[in-house]
């Protein structure tokens, strides 16, 4: 396969500074809407952000991304470089999606070859393209051809083999991909285990394209180990960030590498209160915004307020859930 040339290298499109070691919001489905993308935009300023992923139509020939996908493409999103995360099968489906995804504005397109959920470990989706590795030769150099920006892939380890992606490495650095996000689990094994950031210092020392590190950065000490240890150009926040979003801060040094109890407190009470505005501006419907916010609440792990959670996730209404946040202050 002939190497070509980046287009994000030639363009100058690469979603952060050469020289900085960014630190991204983590593409999450049913969390980083852009509600939340716009709170932490405004609070913290992750360096990248992403959309949650848009989901391709392989049936629809006109209309591969929904009209609310095509809204929320753009290339920057609050003055912070914008990803839009594609995730389907297909090269006709994903190109025409790509394509689409260009016009409505996007510069930066992420493939999403890492979702273990679902249908995404039994077809050819997310994490399940991973079990057809001869197809990504097609895929992957038809995606570049037809992305003007920047071309970045989300990624497991392997499906089932942990060492599943030094083979796919070669494929990457021909077909002119510009950056991985890299979460050292197989597919397979979804959230159970821990990430091996063993595979990511090696895939960092075995290729010449930026890696970004991904998975189990919950707090100040493991993310400057993962940093410092692979090497990565930079960190991917997940569920780490969604509950701390100061994790970006305390990274960068800005804000007390551990939190005490008068400021998680603080900072819990004004983070789950605005994110209670800004979902009832978003969505319809008080069980809609309360389906939401719980998501939020369910993926923090806060032991010291336990009770306070719990009674949280038991409301039925804003107001009571409202009443449980104000025992915060």
């Amino acid at each position: 396969m002939t190497p070509v040339l980046k287009a994000s290298v030639a363009n100058g499109s690469l979603p952060w500074a050469l020289g900085h070691s960014p630190l991204m919001l983590a593409p999450m489905q049913g969390l980083t809407n852009r509600a939340l993308r716009s709170l932490f935009i405004e609070w913290v300023k992750p360096d990248v952000v992403f959309t949650e992923f848009m989901r391709i139509n392989p049936g629809a020939r006109q209309q591969r991304l929904s009209p609310g996908d095509l809204r929320e493409a753009s290339a920057v999103e609050g003055g912070i470089p914008l990803v839009v995360q594609l995730i389907g099968h297909g090269r006709e489906a994903l190109v025409s999606a790509a394509q689409a995804a260009q016009d409505a504005g996007a510069v930066h397109i992420n493939l999403n070859m890492g979702c273990p959920f679902g249908r995404m470990t039994s077809s050819m989706t997310g994490g399940g393209m991973l079990r057809c590795p001869e197809d990504l030769k097609i895929v992957i150099p038809a995606l570049r051809r037809a992305i003007l920006g920047s071309l970045s892939i989300k990624l497991r380890s392997g499906f089932e083999n942990h060492r599943q992606i030094f083979d796919l490495l070669p494929l990457f650095e021909a077909s002119g991909v510009d950056f991985l996000v890299l979460h050292p689990r197989t597919v397979l094994q979804k959230y159970s285990g821990f990430a091996d950031h063993s595979i990511t210092a090696e895939v960092v020392r075995q290729t010449s394209l930026p890696v970004i590190a991904n998975g189990d950065i919950r707090d100040t000490a493991i993310g400057q180990y993962v940093r410092q240890e692979t090497g990565a150009a930079g960190l991917m926040l997940g569920r780490g960030a969604i509950s701390d979003p100061l994790l970006f801060e305390r990274l960068r040094g800005n804000a007390n590498p551990e939190f005490d109890q008068v400021e998680r407190s603080a900072m819990l009470l004004r983070y789950l209160g605005e994110m209670l505005t800004r979902y009832n501006e978003l969505f319809c419907g008080e069980a809609q915004i309360l389906a939401r916010i719980k998501e939020i609440v369910s993926t923090i792990n806060e032991p010291t307020f336990e009770a306070i959670f719990n009674r949280l996730k038991k409301s039925r209404s804003i107001g009571t859930f409202r009443a449980a946040l104000a025992e915060l202050s």
